[in-house]
């Protein structure tokens, strides 16, 4: 059989992802402080975009670009997609404008004063070091003393052992003990241990309670106290219940984590993506776009693209036209990115209308299908959303996955939501 060339027509669908649609679902799930920073990266990196001052921004303006927006997406189908034939005064005009507006003005705020500014916490590196310091001279002594802080966890603990230690100096094995009782004499009590024994018995040495039934307890058996076994140590020991329990009450109060406290958990405050306020009897919802740039193309960079400019090269055009395009899309997928969320956010709000004036108790079950079909979406464009994002509610600051929970059938043959459930369990306990 011979081989033969031949051509076939063949109709399919294929989902093609644009430049433009790649970097729109790459912001949906980012929240509003990572897509803050990421704007403002682009504007370092881009010099075609730039932000536009605050005074600029009137709500009459505003509300002005959206409406050309939405007329400029119904035209844009219709017209030459050719570089040169497009009419970007016409479709951009928004983000191109460089004239000049009186600027408003501004209050003046006093500065807080120098005294009323919080000073840098000192870290446990710091603390030890310090210490050190004051408490030897031997050379020897501060460079093991330094190594042996420098291999101290969050929580205090020495996570090097002693051949490693000596292999970094190279140091001799008995100088490294020596610095490491030294730094364990240190503040806060407990620090340097090889392990929580050890943290404990510093501890309860430093109390004068050496040779005690509590120092034999974590000695012998520390097991059996995290086991909750204090019949059984009671009975070891010899002593009663109650006599036991002192010595208990004494290892309770000693700290397992003596570093920690120099290493606080900075507190994560959330910043809403939406607020959801009431207008007369209707809940709508209003983004939160403080600290997110509003962008426009620089004029400055943008006339490099006037073709009558003779001084502009080719290698001149092509590069401003790549970086002009690249923030084109940018702006336009940031605008469709915050109509999305938008769109989303009412929608919960329809659901969620019952939750909203009285509480979780009246929370009702939602999946991501419910919204998806409300809004004309796909369930994954959904769930991009509400991911990182925050609600601002007259109920409290949920996370917009809170909303979405499965629905348990209840006796009177409607759907109970199981977050409902777990509250209504929560308050008869």
């Amino acid at each position: 059989m011979g081989i033969q060339q031949k051509l076939h027509t063949k109709l399919v669908q294929k989902l093609i992802l644009t430049p433009s649609l790649q970097q729109a679902i790459k912001l949906l799930p980012m929240s509003t402080l990572e897509l803050s920073d990421l704007l403002n990266q682009e504007m370092v990196e881009n010099p075609m975009l730039e932000e536009v001052p605050t005074e600029e921004l009137q709500p009459a303006e505003a509300a002005a670009t959206r409406e050309k927006t939405e007329a400029e997406e119904k035209t844009a189908t219709t017209k030459n997609d050719t570089w040169d034939d497009q009419d970007y005064e016409y479709f951009f005009g928004d983000y191109l404008d460089d004239g000049y507006r009186p600027r408003a003005p501004q209050e003046v705020r006093e500065a807080a004063a120098i005294e009323n500014t919080l000073s840098t916490a000192s870290s446990l590196s710091d603390h030890l070091m310090w210490q050190l310091s004051m408490q030897t001279d031997d050379s020897v002594i501060r460079e093991i003393g330094s190594a042996i802080i420098g291999n101290l966890d969050d929580d205090g603990y020495l996570v090097a052992s002693f051949e490693e230690l000596a292999s970094m100096g190279p140091w001799p094995l008995p100088e490294v003990e020596r610095a490491l009782r030294l730094v364990q004499a240190f503040d806060p009590v407990g620090v340097a241990a090889r392990d929580l024994q050890e943290c404990l018995l510093l501890q309860i040495r430093h109390l004068g309670l050496e040779g005690t039934s509590t120092e034999k307890i974590v000695v012998d058996h520390l097991r059996l106290l995290q086991n909750h076994q204090a019949p059984e140590i009671a009975r070891k020991l010899g002593l009663t219940i109650d006599e036991l329990k002192e010595h208990i009450e004494v290892i309770r109060n000693l700290d397992p984590k003596p570093g920690n406290r120099f290493n606080p958990t900075q507190s994560q405050y959330v910043i809403p993506d939406v607020y959801v306020i009431k207008v007369e009897d209707q809940y709508v919802a209003v983004l939160n776009e403080d600290g997110l740039p509003q962008m426009r193309i620089s004029p400055v960079y943008r006339r490099l693209l006037d073709k009558n400019a003779t001084e502009n090269t080719d290698e001149t055009r092509a590069y401003v036209k790549d970086k002009f395009r690249s923030a084109l899309w940018l702006i336009k997928s940031v605008e469709q990115r915050q109509k999305t969320i938008h769109k989303v956010a009412n929608s919960i709000i329809i659901f969620s209308r019952d939750f909203l004036d009285h509480g979780i108790e009246h929370l009702r079950p939602l999946v991501l299908r419910d919204v998806a079909n409300d809004i004309g979406m796909h369930e994954s464009t959904v769930s991009r959303v509400v991911t990182n994002k925050y609600m601002h509610t007259p109920q409290g600051v949920f996370e917009m996955k809170y909303f979405f929970h499965s629905g348990i059938s209840s006796s009177y043959g409607e759907s109970v939501s199981s977050v409902t459930i777990k509250q209504r369990i929560r308050k008869n306990h």
